[in-house]
């Protein structure tokens, strides 16, 4: 089981993290000289009875709420921080909003601070808010009432059901009443864990590269069980990747469960051809590739008809259009693929001013009629293919096998793309990719997948939002990659409208570029 901390900046989550866990989820220098947290945290969280938890510290920074609705979208209960010097805040408000959009209806509101001044008041405030919650003064700083948070989301973790309860129960109850007998269990648990893999979903929020390992991801694995050994499909590019490994806050398991923060080590596969809001998926997960999406939303403000708005699902989001159905129930069109399954719970946000609109349940997936699929990418239009669909299906005409062949070798070539002259007799098959919008061109005569590029602008976006800018040795060390690709990569960037260059020769964003 997952909890999730939820609050406004400042208000002490990652101090209460740090006294309740022992982990200073803040691991990044930027982070740390600032005093704001950046990314997504992660701890193991030991409750009273010894029942292990994982936990998930998220930011509180408002400009950051795409990445606290990543953290937040596979958790099971929350731990909502109100400072007792504060009460409730915007971004307090904003959380609770994500929170009821993603259903996540149990929690604790810990009221931090309360050395610092009265917590009565703030704690009547987030009763107005989460009725339903227990409330907790606390102060990380003197430890008073930290034990007290702890119990409380023992009280409250009791109550929700783990989703790891789901895939065996029901097989081992037929087989004991088919006979009873061992043999006859034990071939129940062996069919139920195998049945749990096939239908194992976990969005990926981190990739990353241990030496000596290879490629590793983390996530909260949604469904199913991960086992190590198993094969499973990479989403949205479709890939076959097998589980090298797995460890669960750090120890190496054979098999982790639902509701558990997994990191996966996966086979034969470099860490460029895997991005936060990936998926990896067992063969019978319900997941799949979604351009439509028709949903049950609860909104707090008005919606247009057509109206465009963002939508965050998992640990991915896309802009979408948002035509309305009827009462209650909306048809999103989106612009990238969404990785889903009916059930799951997304969230809606405006793109400007940028504010959470509410959410709901997906109740039907399609994917685009051809007649609505975006226009193919022109061979030179950087713009078009800087924000290429990930996963789009491919446009006519079908591509021959060796012209996939090429595709596969500029996937995998990532952030550093040959040039044409060291494709050979493969570069007789660029105008087809190029037509195709598999590949486009950086530089003079480099050629790079739109995945590629894809990734390297994520990279970009990230780094510019936590710094504020980005040089080409700053890109060129976060690809771990020479100047010449670095440059090539920014300048294709610059084409594409995504980043303005300054006169320092450092990067910002052009108003209106963040996609997600």
């Amino acid at each position: 089981m997952t909890v999730g901390t939820a609050g406004h900046i400042d208000h002490g989550k990652t101090a209460l993290v740090l006294a309740l866990t022992g982990v200073d989820t803040d691991r990044l220098p930027e982070e740390k000289e600032r005093g704001i947290t950046i990314v997504l945290g992660f701890a193991p969280l030991v409750l009273p009875s010894g029942r292990l938890l994982s936990l998930v510290d998220v930011p509180g920074h408002e400009r950051l709420v795409r990445v606290m609705v990543s953290g937040a979208s596979g958790i099971d209960l929350y731990l909502l921080v109100v400072a007792a010097d504060d009460g409730v805040m915007p971004q307090t408000l904003e959380h609770a909003r994500v929170l009821e959009a993603l259903g996540v209806r149990h929690g604790v509101v810990a009221v931090t601070k309360a050395d610092l001044a009265d917590p009565e008041p703030a704690m009547a405030q987030a009763h107005e808010l989460l009725p339903e919650a227990e409330i907790v003064a606390c102060s990380a700083r003197t430890g008073q009432g930290v034990a007290e948070v702890a119990a409380a989301l023992e009280r409250v973790a009791a109550r929700v059901p783990s989703r790891a309860l789901g895939g065996t129960t029901d097989h081992r109850a037929a087989a004991a009443g088919a006979g009873g007998h061992q043999t006859h269990a034990r071939r129940a648990d062996l069919l139920a864990a195998a049945g749990a893999a096939e239908r194992a979903v976990l969005h990926i929020d981190r990739a990353f590269t241990i030496h000596g390992a290879g490629t590793v991801v983390t996530g909260t694995l949604w469904a199913g069980e991960l086992v190590r050994g198993q094969r499973l499909r990479l989403l949205p590019s479709g890939r076959n990747v097998r589980v090298r490994g797995l460890q669960v806050h750090e120890r190496p398991v054979e098999r982790a469960a639902a509701g558990q923060r997994v990191a996966v080590n996966l086979a034969s596969i470099e860490r460029r051809a895997v991005a936060p809001g990936d998926v990896l998926a067992g063969a019978d997960a319900p997941v799949r590739l979604a351009y439509r999406l028709e949903a049950e939303l609860l909104l707090h403000e008005p919606l247009g008809d057509r109206e465009r708005v963002q939508v965050h699902h998992g640990t991915r989001s896309a802009p979408a259009r948002a035509i309305k159905l009827g009462e209650g129930r909306w048809q999103l069109r989106a612009e990238r693929p969404l990785i889903a399954a009916p059930g799951d719970r997304l969230v809606l946000r405006r793109i400007s001013p940028p504010g959470t609109l509410g959410g709901g349940a997906i109740v039907a997936i399609g994917r685009r009629r051809a007649s609505e699929r975006a226009p193919k990418t022109r061979a030179e239009a950087p713009t078009g293919s800087a924000s290429a669909p990930e996963g789009a299906p491919p446009p006519a005409p079908q591509l021959d096998s060796e012209a996939l062949a090429l595709e596969r070798r500029l996937r995998e070539a990532g952030a550093e793309p040959p040039s044409e002259a060291e494709l050979g007799e493969q570069a007789r098959h660029i105008p087809a990719l190029r037509a195709a919008g598999r590949i486009v061109r950086i530089g003079r005569n480099m050629y790079a997948h739109v995945e590629a590029i894809a990734a390297v602008r994520s990279i970009v976006e990230r780094v510019i939002e936590s710094e504020g800018s980005i040089t080409l040795a700053r890109l060129r060390d976060e690809l771990k990659t020479s100047r010449k690709y670095a440059q090539a990569l920014l300048e294709h960037l610059d084409a594409a409208r995504v980043t303005r260059r300054l006169p320092d020769d450092s990067r910002v964003l052009r108003s209106g570029a963040r996609r997600s």
